[in-house]
């Protein structure tokens, strides 16, 4: 570790940055965009074009006290339904960080600290929007392609057909080794892609609009960690009133789910 720090740049330590979560669609038009840009710039193309402004609003007459308004407006407004406005909502209470980069050649440096920490969700005059884009990637993701294989006789040669035991004792037998066989299945889970997740738990949600994450667990069959992980995203936590205990999706998230399942 001491041999690390003496490599370490910290020129840059002391810049105050700003970290934000931000949605994927929002990420990789962003990266879309930077490639656009490497690909077609001509002989000095642009690293780092113009993505999005940020648009601070206050009023020079209130109190130091009220929070400012921010807002984010997206550049590109050619890609589909991508909403182009987002609010960006400010935290002041959270763990102090730092952003450190790695380049090409394996130099580290210290890009500065977290000054201000932001999470991101579309504005409300582009709900109608994000709602559409929401419908739009979870048809897409119903879409299976099915595949049919035929085997021929000689894939069928070992198999055997296992004809039923007689016998309380012997039919015991057999329920206590299914038991031991499909016990590890039941503790270890595996995660699906997060994208189907995403689809099975707006259809439970149209199911019933309050669930707790035991209930979600036993439908979904889901690690506990990564089932949070999207939950964070998708819903909000009732600590109290009559559906206290469970989660419920997001306004942006319930309108889109609503006119999935309007006729």
């Amino acid at each position: 570790m001491a041999e690390e720090a003496k490599h370490l740049e910290t020129g840059r330590a002391d810049r105050s940055v700003w970290l934000m979560k931000c949605p994927t669609i929002v990420s990789q038009a962003w990266q879309e965009a930077a490639a656009t840009a490497s690909a077609t710039g001509g002989p000095n193309p642009n690293p780092n074009p113009v993505v999005a402004k940020v648009i601070l609003s206050f009023d020079p007459l209130s109190p130091d006290e009220e929070p400012k308004q921010f807002k984010m407006e997206m550049a590109q407004t050619d890609s589909g339904n991508i909403p182009k406005n987002y609010s960006l909502n400010m935290f002041q209470d959270f763990v102090p960080m730092c952003v450190f980069s790695e380049s090409k050649q394996g130099k580290h440096a210290c890009e500065g600290k977290v000054g201000h920490k932001f999470d991101m969700e579309p504005h409300k005059e582009n709900l109608s929007d994000y709602a559409k884009l929401c419908r739009e990637r979870t048809t897409k993701s119903m879409i299976k392609t099915r595949k049919v294989q035929v085997l021929d006789k000689g894939h069928g040669m070992g198999v055997r057909t296992l004809l039923p035991l007689v016998g309380g004792a012997q039919s015991g037998a057999k329920e206590k080794k299914k038991a031991a066989a499909t016990k590890p299945s039941e503790q270890k889970r595996t995660r699906r892609d997060r994208k189907d997740l995403e689809n099975i738990l707006f259809k439970l949600f149209e199911r019933q609009p309050n669930w707790s994450l035991k209930h979600l667990m036993q439908e979904t069959d889901q690690p506990e960690q990564f089932l949070k992980e999207i939950m964070n995203d998708l819903c909000v936590y009732n600590k109290r009133g009559p559906n206290q205990g469970t989660h419920e999706l997001k306004p942006e998230y319930k309108k889109s789910v609503e006119d999935t399942s309007a006729p």
